[in-house]
């Protein structure tokens, strides 16, 4: 057993995990953080994306260990309360989703690639960038149009800062 220390959507937390634990688990079975999904175990389908130290990780395949020290954001860290993080409004606005599974995964993803890309974002490099998250139910359509319309809103909520 190892004690792992990290901020996990703006809060400290110290957990005590065996040291095979993956971060995934460490965030849904300790931290009751259940919006982080298990999809494949494998990092095939991105069901389990999270931001560690603010870029896109795949949880599924990252100890805990490996997390500690960090700054984790989980995609219920990413609301302001009850406002929606601009990528979050643009997938329900543009219909994004489907049967919600490879959602969260998808849009912290998605938040990760404007962060990357910035106003230099068009629907072929999104759906290259997305290659790595599996959405069995939309075919892909509404979620590039959610990330380019967020991508906007993002930028326009960036200056306003």
């Amino acid at each position: 057993m190892s004690t792992i220390k990290l901020t996990v959507n703006g809060r400290a937390v110290s957990v005590d995990v065996e040291d095979r634990t993956l971060l995934v688990h460490l965030l849904r079975e300790n931290l009751n953080l259940t919006g982080t999904h298990i999809g494949c175990d494998t990092s095939q389908c991105g069901a389990c994306v999270v931001h560690v130290d603010g870029r896109a990780v795949k949880s599924c395949t990252m100890l805990a260990g490996q997390a500690a020290g960090s700054n984790v954001t989980t995609i219920e860290g990413l609301a302001k309360g009850d406002e929606l993080h601009p990528m979050q409004a643009a997938f329900r606005d543009n219909h994004g989703l489907q049967c919600g599974y490879c959602t969260p995964g998808m849009i912290m993803s998605a938040v990760d690639i404007v962060h990357r890309h910035g106003g230099k974002l068009d629907e072929e490099t999104v759906r290259h960038e997305l290659e790595g998250n599996i959405c069995r139910c939309t075919g892909y359509h509404n979620i590039v149009k959610a990330v380019l319309d967020a991508a906007s809103r993002m930028k326009v909520a960036q200056a306003a800062e």
